[in-house]
């Protein structure tokens, strides 16, 4: 992915959505990040295990759209609890910007 050494992930992104239980339809992906070890507590833990991924990983497919162009990556993620589920990530480079942008991230079921 272009420029991902200064991908975004925003602390609302992590904590209001990918955190968040209450929050339907992403409570289940909440959950999911939750039993890997992750916690809202320590957010930022989270916010740079899916900026490593963002690194770390080949980008799977490219979108361009009005906004800007999407990226979609897939490949382990190193977690708190020790395992490396396989999860999805879709960063945005917004029209006029640089840095890469966490849209989402969720587990990719095969």
């Amino acid at each position: 992915m272009p420029n991902n050494e200064v991908c975004i992930v925003e602390e609302r992104k992590v904590r209001d959505y990918l955190l968040n239980t209450t929050r339907m339809p992403a409570a289940a992906k909440a959950r999911f990040f939750l039993s890997c070890g992750f916690s809202d507590d320590d957010w930022r833990a989270f916010a740079n295990a899916l900026k490593s991924h963002g690194k770390g990983h080949s980008v799977l497919n490219e979108v361009v759209s009005e906004y800007g162009t999407k990226y979609e990556i897939e490949g382990s993620l190193v977690c708190p609890d020790g395992r490396k589920p396989v999860i999805r990530t879709v960063w945005q480079i917004d029209r006029d910007e640089l840095a890469p942008r966490l849209i989402t991230a969720y587990p990719a079921w095969k």
